[in-house]
């Protein structure tokens, strides 16, 4: 058995040696020269892309207007024991503000405009709200929080404010000339300094180079015999050189109520015991995307005019628009 599978592998060997000799022979070594190949000719062309069509452009303003318009009203039987006298007002408001940012530089301007009549039962009707205040500042940011700023700001009201009184039968009266009118007072207020940013919501800038001219175009409320909003007997004109502290604050307490509010100090450097205050703070409440309420109020002190403490205090609901959303 041994020996016949010693042949057997033998006869293998013998065979596949053979058979590995007749595969060379058909074997056939390539062409030195193979098929051609044809390389084509490059051709550089050029190129033009179409421009679009939209003409971009970067916009370095942003602006936000608010305008609305506010309402009371109160209302009592003749028989009403628990008091009380009918009463209506009206008040209407526009507070725009732009602004324009780039790079180190920023330009902001913000007009505010306020006007409300009030007319109560067996009154005459008289202002409850009148204010025209518009606001501008040019700044160079020095860091993230401190810059450089110079501003130009115009203060005044829209038209005759009386005072009023009882007279001898118990009617209610109005003084004969007016106690205020458009640009009497009116205060042009030019400042430079320097302004502190902490975030978008406050801000605090101190003037310390400030001038205000006070103007009183009313003839009948310049005087011979006292001064009138500060200035001298028988003028119509002040000029001062003083220190100014403004802050401003506009801040969401929540989503639906935000808060706003300036504070303006001014100490004349000639009078610096005489600075005058004024805190001007609104409080406004969404109830939904149109109808809204709101608290002010008004605290000012100011020597040149009264030697109390005044104040002024509005609730209100009312409508108001935004833009943006």
């Amino acid at each position: 058995m041994k020996y016949i599978f010693t042949f057997s592998a033998l006869l293998l060997i013998v065979h596949g040696s053979v058979f590995a000799q007749d595969l060379d022979r058909l074997r056939q070594a390539p062409q030195k020269e193979g098929l051609p190949v044809n390389a084509p000719e490059l051709e550089i062309e050029e190129v033009v892309i179409p421009q679009s069509t939209l003409n971009l452009k970067v916009d370095y303003w942003r602006t936000w207007t608010s305008f609305g318009i506010n309402a009371n009203q109160a209302s009592f039987s003749e028989n009403w024991n628990g008091g009380g006298v009918n009463s209506i007002s009206v008040g209407g408001f526009l507070d725009r503000k732009s602004t324009y940012t780039k790079d180190d530089k920023n330009f902001t301007t913000q007009l505010i405009l306020n006007y409300g009549m009030l007319k109560n039962k067996d009154q005459l009707s008289r202002k409850s709200n009148d204010r025209i205040f518009w606001d501008n500042k040019a700044g160079f940011k020095l860091s993230k929080s401190w810059s450089l700023f110079a501003s130009l700001a115009v203060e005044t009201q829209f038209v005759e404010g009386y005072s009023y009184y009882r007279d001898e039968e118990g009617n209610d009266t109005r003084s004969e000339n007016p106690i205020s009118n458009f640009m009497a007072p009116g205060y042009i207020t030019e400042s430079v300094g320097i302004e502190f940013t902490p975030d978008k919501t406050f801000s605090l800038r101190f003037g310390t180079g400030t001038a205000r001219q006070t103007l009183i175009l009313d003839d009948r409320l310049v005087f011979e015999d006292r001064k009138s909003f500060g200035v001298d007997t028988g003028k119509n004109f002040r000029n001062e050189l003083a220190f100014q502290l403004v802050a401003n604050l506009n801040r969401n307490l929540s989503e639906n109520i935000n808060i706003t509010s300036r504070y303006a100090f001014f100490a004349n450097y000639n009078e610096f015991g005489k600075a005058s205050h004024r805190l001007d703070a609104t409080l406004t409440s969404r109830v939904s995307r149109i109808i809204n309420v709101s608290l002010s109020g008004i605290l000012w002190y100011d020597k040149n005019i009264d030697e109390k403490v005044q104040t002024s205090q509005t609730l209100a609901l009312g409508i108001m628009y935004k833009f943006p959303r």
